[in-house]
């Protein structure tokens, strides 16, 4: 398969709530807009997109349309943990889990979007020697 393009698409009943939060907290610009479906993509890198639809929608199959989101966890590889930390802290967005190094190789924290989405905000760090052997 050529793939030309992967992205999550969130099933809601919040689209709007939703898009503007990421638009907000994440820098995504909205593409196409409605009440029903929003594309989003990263202002700093197109190849980064994200799509918010209304739960229920005529384009979902029957057994989808009441479908909503859980069961997952988005990951957000960021430049610098501790400033994005600080700055979604002051934002008042929900510190799931606190900002922390682990052995496997990552400094992260874990927030959530207004559906209960969770949001894993990640800085590669070197992991220990523990872990180095499982890295390809």
């Amino acid at each position: 398969m050529k793939c030309t393009q992967y992205y999550p698409v969130l099933i809601t009943d919040r689209v709007g709530e939703t898009a503007r939060f990421y638009q907000q907290h994440f820098g995504f610009v909205p593409q196409f807009e409605s009440d029903w479906y929003v594309h989003l993509r990263s202002a700093t890198d197109e190849a980064m997109n994200l799509a918010v639809l209304q739960r229920g929608h005529g384009t979902l199959p029957t057994a989808g349309r009441q479908a909503q989101v859980g069961g997952l966890l988005i990951n957000f590889e960021v430049e610098d943990e501790d400033a994005e930390h600080a700055r979604l802290m002051a934002a008042g967005l929900p510190e799931l889990l606190p900002l922390r190094s682990e052995d496997f190789g990552q400094r992260h924290f874990i927030t959530q979007d207004p559906n209960g989405v969770l949001i894993d905000v990640i800085t590669p760090i070197e992991p220990s020697e523990a872990f180095k052997a499982q890295y390809q």
